[in-house]
């Protein structure tokens, strides 16, 4: 009786993949660095300005795995979802604050003459058009060379929640998308609630993109909610507050093995309460906190295994509070070199400087980089060396 049932399970399984075509993929990124800084702040211990080494998860990309699949269903259309979670390759620790799928989760239907419809925990068009020909995020650099406290949301550390989203198929190069995140609140429609529009346009060697999120918070701890689309409790957030507001746009040129690019983005955040630093959320209190980036950038593949590639980038920044006004100014230098051993292990040597002046003292526009501890001073360089694996 046992042998009859497992045959006839097994028939119905076989024969309901065979009918839906459907397939699942585990997918993933390892990416694992040591990270020498010449002068790191030791948290108010004495002496301070050490020099530091540590090891450390997602020099480049974000130490990631996740399950995707699709079902054909026909006439060019497909179910597709996506579940996919971070985790340190360092100390074997969940990310995205102990979410079992922090970074994206969603499901949708995909079709080949209309486009994608996707309901879930998604990225938003910063991160996921214009990153790509930035040298930060989705581009050659990666995390540690986010412009100051990641004010533009272009590394993927924050996703929103609730969020339906449609991108376009690709028109001759063209290709456009909006999304929007739900508070889930009622009555409190815009508390907590976010979207974002992106268009992109390929034209043989020319990129053009532009990109556009809003964050509408609510200030003050008295009426946070956190089932919304971006809240200010959320450990993923990289600035807190109340209203925030990017936008950018960049081009990138390819010459030959070489790459050529150009990023300009602009946020800013109303009521602010803290940034992004060395791992948490740093209190910083103002009416407003401003960040226009300027970046170059630069890649150039010698082999098809080793690469060379160089960024600058000029932040201009504005703080009001009610202790007067700030004007801090970032400059940070990034050059790379990159070996590919196969089309899915490399190592790379990576050095980041970085300054800031008009800080006024205030500690929290001390140098700083991602999730390394701040400079103690208005100055840092960071020497990594690290090894990436993709599955």
């Amino acid at each position: 009786m046992k042998k009859t049932v497992l045959a006839l399970t097994a028939f119905a399984l076989s024969a309901g993949q065979s009918y839906a075509q459907s397939s699942v993929t585990l997918y993933g990124i390892v990416d694992t660095a040591l990270i020498y800084g010449n002068n790191e702040s030791t948290g108010g211990k004495t002496p301070t300005g050490h020099p530091g080494i540590e090891m450390d998860s997602g020099g480049i990309s974000g130490t990631r795995f996740g399950l995707r699949g699709q079902e054909d269903l026909g006439g060019g259309l497909s179910a597709i979802f996506r579940l996919e979670d971070g985790f340190s390759s360092a100390n074997g620790k969940l990310s995205n604050a102990g979410d079992i799928f922090g970074r994206q989760v969603y499901m949708g239907l995909s079709s080949t003459t209309y486009g994608r419809l996707t309901l879930g925990r998604q990225y938003s068009y910063m991160s996921q058009y214009l990153s790509a020909i930035s040298a930060e995020g989705l581009g050659w650099a990666g995390n540690l060379a986010d412009h100051p406290f990641d004010n533009d949301d272009m590394i993927r550390h924050q996703s929103i929640r609730n969020s339906i989203r449609y991108e376009t198929v690709n028109y001759e190069g063209f290709k456009a998308g909006a999304m929007y995140g739900f508070s889930n609140e009622p009555g409190e429609f815009s508390n907590d609630r976010a979207y974002s529009f992106g268009a992109r346009y390929d034209h043989g060697p020319v990129t053009l993109i532009a990109s556009f999120l809003q964050i509408d918070r609510s200030a003050g701890a008295s009426n946070v909610n956190t089932d919304g689309a971006v809240t200010n409790n959320d450990s993923d957030a990289v600035i807190s507050g109340g209203r925030q507001q990017i936008w950018g746009m960049g081009a990138s040129y390819a010459i030959g093995a070489g790459t050529l690019g150009f990023v300009w983005t602009h946020s800013a955040t109303n009521d602010v309460t803290g940034v992004f630093q060395n791992g948490n959320l740093t209190p910083l209190e103002g009416d407003l906190l401003r960040f226009d980036n300027f970046e170059l950038n630069g890649r150039y593949f010698f082999t098809q295994a080793f690469s060379l590639a160089a960024s600058y980038t000029y932040t201009d920044g504005h703080f009001d509070s009610s202790t007067g006004t700030l004007s801090p100014k970032w400059h940070e230098a990034i050059v790379q070199a990159d070996y590919r051993f196969s089309r899915r292990t490399d190592v790379y040597l990576e050095s980041l400087y970085q300054t800031v002046s008009g800080g006024g003292g205030n500690p929290v526009f001390n140098a700083s980089m991602f999730n390394v501890p701040p400079s103690d001073d208005n100055r840092q360089l960071l020497v990594v060396a690290g090894i990436r694996h993709r599955f």
